[in-house]
């Protein structure tokens, strides 16, 4: 499907937040620039989202499609009915909330929504699972999986990369040429339940929960890498498809807004 400059999709990306100190005296907002130049190299149009949550629905209503970035951050263990079990978290309470009004509003809608990193163990929860904490204390036999504990900032290092299985009879296994592939990795949380309706689709060799994705909706899915850095064709596929559902969203929505405003007129007619 081509996408013309009158119908690309709006895609809302959610931001990252400090508190002050280093960029700015006062709270600021953060994100890597490839969110966004990604969306725009293959054809959407990137929305930053700051954190008001009573904006979320207003925010919704010009979006097609959500994504919920990563970032230095965690979700707070009592979403998901745990105590805290690791001093590696790190909490943004606002942050937190404004992506899950954006997350299940969006859900509500079914507008297509990918949650990266962060967003991904976000959308586990909100869905009715849980996470591990740390991986190193649950899995010391893991594959490396964060080569720092800012996992939004290598500080020069390679960042840890690892290979991922796709499982097969998933919607991401339909989107991606390849079953077997190596991505980023920066994270040190994971998801460990899914809730009902979701499934796995992506695996590490470690048994490390690498990509989910949520049954009944258009597109709901959520992937552990950073698709963003279009580093494997993969990266690419995954995006365009995410994004050629938005445009399907945004071509329904528009056929539905005339269906209605037809149906006025002859009302209005009688």
């Amino acid at each position: 499907m081509s996408i013309t400059s009158h119908s690309r999709p709006v895609i809302g990306v959610t931001l990252d937040s400090e508190e002050s100190g280093g960029y700015a005296d006062s709270p600021w907002y953060a994100l890597r620039q490839n969110y966004m130049s990604s969306l725009a190299e293959l054809g959407a149009v990137p929305l930053a989202l700051p954190h008001i949550g009573e904006l979320a629905d207003e925010f919704l209503a010009l979006c097609d499609g959500i994504i919920v970035t990563g970032g230095a951050f965690d979700v707070p263990p009592e979403l998901f009915n745990e105590q805290q079990s690791s001093d590696q978290i790190r909490l943004k309470p606002a942050r937190t909330q404004f992506e899950t009004a954006i997350v299940k509003g969006a859900m509500i809608r079914d507008m297509p929504l990918l949650g990266i990193c962060g967003g991904e163990q976000l959308l586990a929860v909100l869905t009715g699972g849980t996470l591990i904490q740390h991986i190193p204390d649950a899995l010391p036999a893991a594959l490396e999986h964060s080569t720092t504990l800012d996992t939004e900032n290598a500080g020069g290092k390679i960042r840890a990369r690892h290979q991922v299985e796709i499982l097969e009879n998933t919607q991401l296994g339909k989107l991606v040429s390849t079953r077997n592939y190596q991505v980023n990795s920066s994270h040190h949380q994971a998801v460990k339940t899914l809730g009902p309706g979701c499934r796995i689709n992506a695996l590490a060799a470690d048994g490390v929960i690498e990509g989910i994705e949520c049954d009944d909706y258009f597109f709901c899915m959520g992937v552990q890498w950073h698709p963003e850095y279009l580093q494997h064709e993969q990266d690419r596929q995954l995006l365009s498809a995410f994004i050629a559902a938005a445009s399907h969203y945004r071509a329904a929505r528009r056929s539905s807004g005339k269906a209605m405003a037809q149906a006025m007129n002859q009302s209005h007619g009688n």
